[in-house]
């Protein structure tokens, strides 16, 4: 009987070991013949539980986006804010593989809860899905509002509201001028007469107004911790942003309910006899020849996005350019010796004038590469598995594209972090979307339409400025400049920029 056990057992043993090494075999066979599943993802810093990589992010982006790609990653980073996904791009040849090559791939925006709440459930052209709709009505923008003919038509408003603005500095005490405040206020009345006919300024109302859109433009650029980590919420209702995203979007509406009511009852107008984009757009829901249903609501996402599109960040750039002017007061000295050589006596600059200013625009040029308005853009969202150089980037990966980075890396820019115009002087880099070096627009599908009318109004304004007055800082101690940013959708100075004036 034992003998008989020890036999089977034997037996058992030597058909069980056989068995385990066929089942090797195949399996080594198996996984050799397969195509392989393991994705070569970018490199990524550690993450924690739950948060991801949030606790790396600081109140500035830009900045910790760029030091986490110093320290982990390069050209191209995986990062985690709390369970999105999000690449994050810092070279030149990165965002031109995105933006050109694979544009088509990465031309949705993230659907952020957020963004549904405040931007007419993202009916806004700038955060739009893609597809018939979003063609449409961004080719109403450009046709109607944005285009050079559009540009040049809206010169006059443009040219009273800086001889406005010329008057209040002449009439400032002392000479000492907010620059932050009357930067603001210029683009605002420009876009607003541009987009509604006449201007939000004055009394309690204009007040109420710049109020508004303070929170409106701290909301888009605050953190909005639902739409990174759901199981937090809370903590949004906890400290009253659900409340206050409400109340905005409530307060933004109905004052565009209120401009579009009037003008539809006949009511409102500027009574310049100046078409302004209500009546464009109330003109072409009337025609209904765009293929799209042009609603109540398009309208309004589409006169919300004409206002904020084209004021923050146009005063934005505005800011830094004289900030940096006052800074260094050998640049400012050549630039506005150029502004008068052109002008010869002349009172009104045109845009002839400004045309001929070349180190202007390389000033300007300068500016935008060292402070984009939008530093890491607007994001954007996979929407295929892709390769971005050479890594897998798996569908609904977010993108966030690091302007500020790319503009200032030493391999592309010689000492990248100085004020220096000159380089843009035989330098055939330019910020209109197509040397991917310099992109503080964007480029692509998804770049701002709006740059002509920016440039338009930032360059007039600089030019006149330069031309009516001399400006020193108020202690005339350069080194004493405060430089640091506000965090926000758009990042200004943090401390407002004053000046003293004297007329010229």
């Amino acid at each position: 009987m034992s003998s008989f056990s020890q036999e089977n057992a034997m037996a058992l043993f030597v058909y069980a070991s056989r068995l385990l090494i066929l089942v090797f075999f195949l399996l080594k066979i198996y996984n050799f013949i397969r195509p392989s599943t393991k994705k070569n993802l970018p490199p990524s810093p550690p993450k924690l539980p739950i948060i991801g990589n949030l606790h790396q992010i600081g109140p500035l982006l830009h900045r910790s986006l760029h030091a986490l790609a110093q320290n982990y990653g390069g050209p191209v980073m995986l990062i985690h804010l709390g369970s999105v996904r999000t690449l994050v791009v810092s070279s030149a040849d990165a965002a031109r593989e995105i933006m050109k090559s694979k544009d088509l791939i990465f031309a949705n925006r993230p659907e952020l809860k957020m963004w549904r709440k405040l931007l007419y459930d993202l009916k806004e052209v700038s955060v739009a899905p893609y597809g018939e709709y979003w063609r449409q009505v961004k080719s109403i923008m450009v046709v109607h509002l944005l285009s050079n003919k559009m540009v040049e038509s809206s010169g006059e408003v443009r040219d009273e509201e800086i001889d406005s603005a010329v008057e209040n500095i002449k009439k400032s005490s002392n000479g000492v001028v907010d620059l932050s405040d009357l930067f603001v206020t210029l683009t605002n009345d420009v876009i607003c007469r541009v987009t509604f006919g006449r201007k939000y300024n004055e009394g309690e109302s204009g007040s109420n107004f710049k109020k508004m859109l303070r929170e409106f433009f701290e909301l888009l650029g605050g953190l909005n911790l639902e739409d990174l980590v759901p199981r937090l919420a809370w903590v949004d209702r906890l400290r009253g942003l659900n409340d206050k995203i409400d109340r905005v979007a409530s307060e933004i509406d109905e004052f565009l309910e209120g401009k579009v009511e009037e003008r539809m009852m006949g009511r409102g107008c500027c009574g310049s006899g100046r078409e302004d984009f209500i009546d464009i757009l109330l003109k072409i829901q009337k025609d209904d020849s765009i293929g799209v249903t042009l609603d109540r609501v398009a309208i309004k996402a589409l006169l919300l996005d004409a206002y904020t599109a084209g004021t923050d960040t146009t005063a934005t750039v505005l800011e830094w350019t004289f900030t940096e002017l006052l800074k260094h007061p050998k640049i400012l000295k050549k630039v506005q010796e150029e502004v008068r050589m052109v002008m010869k006596g002349k009172q009104h600059i045109n845009q002839t004038d400004v045309n001929k200013m070349t180190y202007l625009k390389a000033v300007v040029k300068e500016s935008l590469r060292l402070h984009p308005p939008i530093p890491t853009l607007v994001p954007r969202v996979a929407n295929q598995d892709v390769k971005v150089m050479g890594y897998d980037v798996p569908k609904g990966t977010r993108v966030i594209i690091n302007a500020w980075a790319i503009a200032r890396d030493p391999k592309v820019w010689d000492d990248p972090d100085e004020f220096q115009p000159e380089r843009f002087l035989d330098c055939s880099i330019d910020f209109k979307g197509q040397d991917f070096d310099l992109i503080p627009f964007g480029a692509g599908r998804r770049g701002c339409p709006g740059i002509a009318f920016a440039m338009a109004t930032d360059e007039n304004v600089l030019a006149n400025l330069l031309h009516k007055f001399d400006w020193k800082l108020p202690n005339e101690d350069e080194d004493s400049l405060d430089m640091n940013e506000q965090p926000g959708l758009t990042v200004r100075k943090k401390v407002p920029l004053v000046a003293v004036a004297t007329p010229f």
